[in-house]
């Protein structure tokens, strides 16, 4: 075949190649073969070509004579010539499963790392990761209850959220205690045009507060005080609040299991008030 070849594309040809410049789920790669095929068949030149793919004169000649040879057919990838690689995918995930040798000094694997040390591709160790959903930089924690009346507690609550009471109104309660009031020894200066917002580094302390929140699931709605102390009687204010909050209606409110919360003083307030009821969660009572 002579270095240079005229190219006749079909109309069938040509319909399937121009579909081919407008579909995204074309690989770039065969659709510029496609482009330069129906560039050679308007009769532009090879050095034109290059210049409007950004192909070499080689690349571009080449897929000239293959689409003359063997037609669309021929524009699609080949096998590469070459033995395949061949991966112990068992291998790499045993091994990922066993943590690094001290020597490494880490506690975790990377995909670098392990391709380090087994001898293979860190793009490879990613492939195989994927394939088999490992995660080695991901860490979650966990703790086990002794509580002997946690599956009682887990009934109530998922019962709660799955059969709610009717005419009844579900509020989850918490709290934080030491919240530290802070304040910028200085004003904060405003952006300008330019110049980003500005703060001192430091800091006052203007003590701390206890905030307590009750959040109604069905509507989002939040009922909040912030309080100086975290005790019974705090407790005990906050629970006034809400029940003032909801008048003549039945609350349920889902509460962590600290000692402040089944102190006698709030176990009579509950008792001259039937219509709120607590459900408790987590193993251990905490003053």
């Amino acid at each position: 075949m002579p270095l240079t070849v005229t190219v006749d594309v079909p109309a069938a040809d040509r319909e399937v190649l121009e579909s081919w410049l407008r579909s995204s789920s074309v690989s770039a790669g065969l659709a510029r073969r496609g482009r330069i095929v129906l560039l050679a068949a308007d009769g532009v030149a090879v050095k034109d070509i290059v210049t409007l793919v950004g192909a070499s004169k080689a690349t571009v000649i080449g897929w000239k004579k293959r689409y003359a040879a063997e037609g669309i057919a021929g524009l699609a990838d080949r096998p590469k010539a070459g033995r395949p690689p061949v991966i112990d995918e068992v291998a790499v995930v045993l091994a990922t499963l066993e943590p690094p040798p001290e020597r490494l000094g880490v506690t975790h694997w990377s995909s670098r790392l392990l391709g380090a040390e087994l001898g293979i591709s860190h793009v490879w160790i990613g492939k195989i990761w994927r394939r088999w959903g490992l995660q080695p930089w991901k860490s979650e924690t966990f703790k086990f209850s002794t509580d002997p009346e946690l599956e009682a507690k887990v009934r109530d609550i998922v019962g709660l959220y799955l059969n709610p009471p009717d005419k009844a109104v579900v509020l989850c309660v918490d709290e934080k205690s030491q919240v530290q009031a802070l304040d910028r020894t200085a004003p904060i200066l405003p952006i300008m045009p330019g110049i980003p917002e500005k703060r001192t580094h430091d800091y006052v302390r203007h003590g701390t507060t206890t905030l307590f929140a009750a959040l109604e699931v069905a509507t989002g709605r939040v009922e909040q005080a912030c309080l100086p102390r975290h005790r019974h009687q705090e407790f005990l204010r906050f629970l006034k609040q809400v029940a003032k909050a909801y008048p003549r209606r039945k609350l349920h409110l889902v509460v962590d299991n600290y000692a402040t919360h089944k102190h006698p003083a709030v176990k009579a307030w509950l008792a001259r008030n039937p219509r709120i009821t607590l459900h408790f969660t987590r193993p251990r009572d905490r003053g």
